[in-house]
């Protein structure tokens, strides 16, 4: 059985941004935030930049190929509906809503997604290897849930600081990769940020500040896209014969 059907069969078909997103706000409820909404913020917003500004700087003042534009309209359509399908996942749970399940499927299926698309460049073998530990985000995430929902503040803490842990390694799994054009710091910075801003999001939501939770996923949005043309740039430049 995989990951993925593990999680399913204990009832919780949702990826790891929206089981996350979920637990923002139980958290909330059962530990004191370890960071301001200001300095989030500031982060957020430096993070945001350093990110974008690195995937588009290998773009400026040239113009794409044919195949060059397709991949990086692809690698865009990919990282807009992680956080799209994430969005809907978060307001559909929030609502109660009897789309969630079929949301948060579709959700999944861009975990393979993401991992299929690294596949023509680094092989098979990293391809999965994304995807496993995408499912691993998964799995503690589920272990957030559960523990916020029990109140055990140590399970909570434990299971957070072991999925912050995991997206390090997704960071640096993508830097050893790539380590010229998708550089360690860079990396973690842009899936910390991208976390951060999705438990935003999430909170908000589930609050019942909508208002500010539409603004959030702007925030959300436009990061995503800098993270994805800093993934296309990257291989683009890497494997220049691919794209002729």
């Amino acid at each position: 059985m995989t990951s993925t059907d593990n999680v399913r069969s204990r009832s919780v078909p949702v990826s790891l941004l929206a089981v996350v997103a979920m637990v923002a706000a139980l958290l909330a409820a059962t530990m004191a935030s370890t960071h301001t909404a200001t300095a989030d913020s500031h982060a957020t917003h430096a993070t945001q930049s350093h990110v974008m500004a690195s995937g588009q700087h290998a773009t400026m003042n040239r113009a794409f190929t044919k195949r060059q534009a397709a991949f990086h309209d692809q690698m865009r359509k990919l990282w807009e509906d992680h956080v799209t399908w994430t969005r809907l996942a978060i307001v559909t749970f929030a609502d109660d809503s009897p789309s969630f399940d079929a949301t948060a499927g579709r959700l999944l299926q861009n975990q393979k997604d993401l991992g299929d698309a690294i596949k023509p460049f680094y092989g098979k073998k990293a391809g999965n290897q994304l995807t496993a530990l995408l499912n691993e985000h998964i799995l503690v995430a589920v272990e957030l849930l559960q523990a916020a929902k029990a109140g055990d503040t140590a399970k909570v803490t434990d299971a957070a600081a072991r999925w912050y842990a995991n997206g390090n390694d997704i960071a640096d799994f993508l830097a050893a990769a790539n380590p010229r054009f998708w550089p360690k710091k860079a990396m973690r910075a842009g899936m910390k940020a991208h976390l951060d801003q999705t438990l935003a999001e999430a909170q908000h939501e589930l609050s019942g500040d909508y208002a500010a939770s539409v603004a959030d996923y702007e925030i959300v949005h436009a990061h995503m896209l800098g993270m994805a043309d800093t993934l296309s740039n990257g291989i683009m430049r890497t494997f220049p014969r691919r794209f002729r």
